[in-house]
């Protein structure tokens, strides 16, 4: 099933059914259910009993086989580390696998990226007919995990698309992607839920502070859902404590306390703070904190103004680099040092 908030794109999109493109981009904010309709898309597009508004009919023989997860017509590609976090592999992989097997590379890190050896798996499945005479679909997520030889490779089927074959790419980052490869594609933006929606939403799984989770995601219900059950929730909020406390920030504190977490995760937490203070500067309305609104008026008013931009830059420099193998206590220090000279 789809989310609540996903409703109308689901009946938007059945306009394109009598002319389906060969290749559709799912795209918005991160934790919005993108690939949920993804997923439910592809088993619309697969059964064999569909209703008249697309909606799978969850009893033939092609929705029993999509549940499985065994549907000979579909396939999803993601990354070795998400498709092991959420189990998601599948006979595309296997050649991908086989060869890592084969070159003994078993105990090395999941790749978070999408591979080029996984696009090529792809062409046995696209170059067949269907085993039943409809659809074949393909699901790609996070488009933007695609690496450069991966995305070429794709690109070439993208361009010559074989008969029946249905791509469905969703992605958080669009602006990740090859230019080429998004004019290959119908791009459909995804709608982000209206906070009253989220919010009853977020509510009936029995969260907490529903609202200020919600402003905390940016909006987005599928992360606040998970902020809810965070375990790093605690050094978060001791996090957002020495923010608010300024100048009087202890970086090297930070270092230590923060250096077991990932660097992406605390980087968001720094960017959010520090949109929330330039937005207090600016309009007086915090987006991501509004319960530290007192603490995010003082620390606005403190700034120096050409501080703040450099430090925003730097942030940004760092963003860019987030995933490589560096040394997190090292960058935590540099990062909240940074931080608290905007007050210096």
């Amino acid at each position: 099933m789809i989310y609540p908030w996903q409703a109308d794109d689901w009946n938007r999109l059945q306009q394109l059914r009598g002319h389906w493109p060969h290749a559709l981009l799912l795209h918005g904010q991160a934790g919005i259910g993108k690939l949920r309709f993804a997923q439910h898309l592809a088993q619309g597009l697969l059964c064999e009993a569909q209703q008249a508004n697309g909606e799978p009919c969850g009893a033939c023989v092609a929705c029993n086989w999509f549940a499985q997860g065994n549907h000979p017509d579909y396939r999803i590609i993601v990354p070795e580390a998400l498709a092991a976090e959420a189990g998601l592999n599948n006979a595309a992989d296997e050649k991908a696998d086989k060869a890592d097997a084969d070159e003994g590379k078993k105990t090395r890190t999941p790749s978070k990226e999408i591979k080029i050896e996984q696009i090529r798996g792809l062409l046995d499945f696209v170059g067949v007919g269907s085993h039943r005479g409809g659809a074949r679909v393909v699901v790609l997520y996070p488009a933007e995990a695609l690496n450069i030889a991966a995305a070429n490779a794709l690109l070439k089927t993208l361009e010559e698309p074989p008969a029946g074959v249905v791509f469905l790419m969703v992605s958080a980052r669009i602006d990740r992607l090859l230019p080429t490869i998004i004019s290959r594609c119908r791009q459909w933006p995804m709608t982000m839920p209206a906070p009253d929606v989220a919010t009853r939403w977020l509510a009936a799984q029995g969260v907490a502070e529903a609202s200020a989770l919600l402003a905390e995601a940016g909006g987005a219900p599928l992360t606040a859902l998970a902020l809810a059950s965070d375990e790093n929730r605690a050094l978060r909020d001791w996090t957002l404590k020495q923010l608010a406390a300024g100048p009087d920030c202890d970086a090297f504190a930070c270092g230590e306390a923060l250096q077991k977490l990932p660097v992406p995760l605390v980087l968001g937490w720094l960017q959010r703070w520090m949109y929330d203070l330039l937005a207090q500067r600016t309009a007086g309305a915090p987006r991501y904190f509004p319960q530290a609104s007192a603490a995010l008026t003082r620390c606005a008013s403190q700034a120096d103004a050409s501080a703040f931009a450099r430090f925003m830059r730097t942030v940004t420099r760092q963003r860019a680099v987030e995933n490589h193998p560096l040394n997190a206590r090292l960058v935590f220090e540099e990062l909240f040092i940074g931080y608290r000279d905007l007050f210096a």
